[in-house]
């Protein structure tokens, strides 16, 4: 179970192929709302399930699903 305060803001979230998918702007209920002002997210916020982080490191925030797969399904939010 991830421990939703170990994810903070401006965190890399990754892919589970290693891939930048965006960064975190914060967490709000049950999901991770992406910073609007990044290339990887398309410049929008976007919004992930917390049932998709994999686990978080130093390095970030790592998801179950591959970029490609988290793009397709993400949230979007203008």
């Amino acid at each position: 179970m991830i421990n939703a305060s170990e994810i903070r803001e401006h965190m890399e979230v990754v892919g589970s192929d290693g891939h930048h998918v965006g960064r975190v702007d914060h967490v709000k209920g049950s999901e991770i709302e992406l910073t609007k002002f990044d290339f990887g997210a398309g410049l929008r916020h976007h919004f992930i399930p917390l049932s998709w982080v994999d686990h978080v490191d130093q390095q970030g925030v790592h998801l179950n699903k591959s970029t490609a797969d988290a793009k397709s399904e993400w949230g979007a939010k203008h």
